[in-house]
């Protein structure tokens, strides 16, 4: 079995960082916006982003929440993942099941560990600015954070942390499954059926085209803004559940509303991409050379 080493863990926060910080973050506030407004669309999202900062509207959210999910999540996935599909193909699993069960058990630990607060706090800072179309002055970043943990303690700051668990663990699921798809097809096309090296354009549409496709889970993370907004609704349930989330979402907007932000959503896919698979490997040589040691991750 390959030890995680330092590099991998080093080289994972890096690319993450990069991406959140690029177009990471704001297709990420767009797609929130879509979903938490669901009334309005792309274009309505966009001028409300604007309306609020002008460029940095579209960064909101970005420190400390985003910056903190980037440089853990790689970490916790990866440490997860390899020993989850380690364990796996102990049992016999093949290496595409196992590859998938390492995905969706990392992912399941990544909500759990990091992503649910920095998510959650990421869409309060999002739709905050509700409170100050009011004309009220909406709090500052950790004055939020302690009026949710004062408020309703450490399950408030996890609001909405099951949906992101559905998520994360559908989402690497499917994009796992769905970019070995797009692979066997583009090999069956360019004749490289034999397992020959995959050219870095070959590689990104194969991944590109799996993480498009994963947002057919779209639905869960609108229902998981919708958990984690901070939008004042008298018809809204009172203690919302994943099921009562999805209830409310379908009665005020129908099947439309539960694909809110998909178009963003495809775009940061894609964006996600491109970061992992063609900048990861100009990021493993340099890595390798600043460490010493060989980059074993699957970017």
């Amino acid at each position: 079995k390959k030890p995680v080493k330092f590099s991998n863990l080093l080289l994972g926060a890096g690319l993450n960082m990069f991406e959140v910080t690029t177009l990471g973050q704001p297709l990420e506030v767009v797609k929130t916006t879509m979903a938490a407004n669901r009334q309005h669309g792309m274009a309505g999202a966009i001028s409300t982003i604007w309306s609020r900062g002008g460029i940095f509207g579209f960064y909101q959210g970005l420190i400390p929440w985003a910056w903190i999910e980037a440089s853990t999540k790689g970490a916790v996935l990866l440490f997860v993942a390899s020993e989850a599909e380690y364990y796996a193909k102990s049992f016999g699993a093949s290496n595409f099941v196992g590859g998938i069960t390492g995905g969706m058990v990392g992912g399941l630990a990544q909500a759990y560990a990091t992503m649910g607060f920095c998510t959650c706090m990421k869409t309060v800072e999002i739709t905050k600015h509700k409170v100050a179309a009011q004309g009220i002055k909406p709090p500052g970043t950790m004055e939020t954070f302690m009026a949710i943990y004062r408020a309703e303690g450490i399950r408030g700051i996890n609001k909405g942390v099951n949906a992101v668990a559905v998520r994360q663990v559908t989402n690497w699921g499917s994009r796992f499954g769905l970019s070995r798809v797009a692979e066997t097809q583009i090999r069956k096309l360019t004749g490289k059926e034999g397992g020959e090296k995959l050219s870095v354009v070959e590689k990104i549409t194969a991944s590109a085209l799996g993480g498009g496709l994963s947002a057919w889970n779209q639905p869960i993370e609108v229902v998981r803004v919708e958990m984690q907004s901070k939008t004042v609704d008298p018809n809204r349930p009172k203690n919302m559940g994943v099921g009562s989330a999805f209830r409310y979402i379908y009665s005020q907007n129908g099947i439309k509303g539960l694909y809110r932000g998909v178009t963003p959503r495809i775009g940061l896919g894609v964006w996600q991409t491109v970061c992992m698979v063609a900048l990861g490997d100009i990021a493993k040589d340099a890595v390798e050379k600043l460490t010493g040691e060989a980059v074993t991750a699957k970017h």
